[in-house]
């Protein structure tokens, strides 16, 4: 399952790469992930630490 998860969370990362946000409806359009593997990816990466997410229009921000 980690690897699964794991890889829910590499395809937000990418896709979030070199853009300055992106929101859940565009980062969902990039990797093609449904709502359940999109919440699952995106917590691996807020327990990382990997990203910030704004309340504001719901942005997504890599962090690097």
């Amino acid at each position: 399952m980690k690897e699964i998860v794991g890889g829910y969370a590499g395809l937000i990362w990418r896709a979030l790469e070199g853009k300055n946000a992106l929101s859940r409806k565009e980062i969902k359009k990039v990797t093609k992930l449904r709502d359940n593997e999109f919440y699952l990816g995106l917590g691996w990466l807020l327990r990382e630490d990997k990203i910030n997410v704004t309340g504001d229009e719901e942005k997504y921000y890599a962090l690097k």
